[in-house]
């Protein structure tokens, strides 16, 4: 089943011929080789496949960590795929919220600090930012933790501050690179029932994995082998994902 395209307006996420080439010396790694790709408003997307296959650098380009080699790449209708460093940093600190598999917290503030950090960047008012991060810190369960250090915490509370941290500037997507990957199985199902709540609250999510588990989660996996999409099927009932035909 392919995605439906939106004759009316462009995708939240709109990716066409996106190639991606490394040199290294005299050789050419083509990491992507020819990505179309496009996500809508409030889709939940896993990105899965082997390793080598393209998933990682895809993950880049979106997250506007790396830029392509060709293609364009639309995020929230501005073409990013011409931007420069400057506002690509931009983009990244407005449009995009990370997650990471190893959490990236500063050890010796608490978490609201750590909340509060992308809002330094984007220049947000003292008072603004701390009411800022107490919400967001609220909507992922935490709000009786906000003194606290990371030491203090779970690894499971530790990545909910972590998401807290990618949602307060309240950006157009959320990315989780492998989430769950420092996480024992019950604390991964945790986390990816905060997605989920996350998602049915409006939140767009994409989550870069190699475990069928935690892609079963999402509404649609798009499957990446050599560089290239190989399939993208929608999921109606996500606890039938291993189940579809790829």
């Amino acid at each position: 089943m392919q995605p439906a395209s939106n004759t009316n307006e462009r995708a939240l996420i709109d990716i066409a011929g996106i190639t991606k080439v490394y040199r290294m010396g005299s050789t050419e790694v083509h990491a992507l080789a020819g990505v179309d790709l496009q996500i809508q408003d409030n889709e939940y997307v896993a990105i899965m496949g082997p390793s080598g296959s393209g998933k990682s650098t895809l993950m880049n380009v979106i997250g506007c960590l790396d830029t392509p080699s060709a293609g364009n790449y639309y995020l929230n209708n501005n073409n990013v795929s011409q931007m420069s460093d400057d506002e690509l940093a931009q983009i990244r600190n407005s449009e995009i919220g990370f997650v990471f598999q190893t959490f990236n917290l500063l050890p010796r503030v608490s978490c609201l600090q750590n909340v509060e950090l992308p809002l330094i960047y984007a220049g947000i008012r003292k008072s603004d930012r701390k009411e800022m991060a107490m919400d967001a810190l609220e909507k992922v369960g935490l709000g009786d933790r906000v003194t606290h250090k990371p030491s203090e915490l779970s690894g499971g509370q530790r990545q909910r501050v972590a998401v807290a941290r990618a949602l307060v500037n309240r950006p157009s997507i959320l990315l989780a690179d492998e989430p769950t990957g420092n996480l024992d199985s019950r604390t991964s199902e945790e986390i990816m029932e905060l997605f989920e709540q996350l998602h049915q609250g409006g939140n767009t999510i994409l989550v870069v994995t190699h475990e069928e588990d935690i892609a079963r989660h999402t509404r649609r996996i798009v499957r990446l082998r050599d560089g290239m999409v190989e399939t993208d099927t929608f999921v109606d009932n996500p606890t039938l994902a291993n189940g579809v035909a790829a």
